[in-house]
């Protein structure tokens, strides 16, 4: 990782809350809940997924890898949360919240490192060996693939509401 890359990641994961509150500002009560599939989150979904990988993962991880030496990182199964936790059930403006706040903790410490603790690593179940800025890229990816999920959601209600009035 180049040292611009951390700091270059670090304000694209500062930017998905912001993402996340405007596209979620377009959809109803029922449109945030609504699923095309069985298979896949709704946009309220999405949304709490990211808030409880952001604290029981990423910020997890973070401070394993700064605190111990080379530790082991357990994998969070998201499907498996969202299950137990029926997040379709939760309300939107608590978890956008808590998400925002989280994300904002997490990018408030990161700025404050050191480029050499952006090389310290640890063991992701699942993965293998990964540094805090490979971290950085992969919670990155994965915020890019839940906006883009969340914008094919908004864009089938966009449609729909056009198709209506025609």
């Amino acid at each position: 990782m180049n040292p611009a890359a951390p700091h270059d990641t670090i304000a694209a994961l500062g930017r998905t809350t912001g993402m996340i509150a405007r596209l979620v500002s377009r959809l109803s009560d029922p449109q945030l809940r609504s699923r095309d599939s069985p298979d896949e989150f709704s946009a309220l979904e999405n949304i709490c997924h990211l808030r409880d990988i952001e604290i029981e993962g990423y910020t997890v991880r973070i401070s394993r890898i700064l605190a111990e030496a080379e530790p082991l990182l357990p994998n969070v199964d998201g499907g498996r949360l969202a299950a137990e936790r029926d997040y379709n059930r939760e309300d939107l403006n608590p978890a956008v919240e808590s998400f925002r706040l989280a994300r904002a903790n997490n990018i408030e410490n990161l700025q404050a490192l050191t480029t050499d603790q952006y090389h310290r690593e640890g063991t992701l179940e699942g993965v293998g060996t990964i540094s805090l800025g490979k971290l950085l890229e992969m919670m990155q990816e994965h915020d890019e693939s839940h906006v883009r999920d969340m914008e094919i959601i908004c864009h089938r209600f966009d449609r729909t509401s056009a198709e209506s009035e025609i």
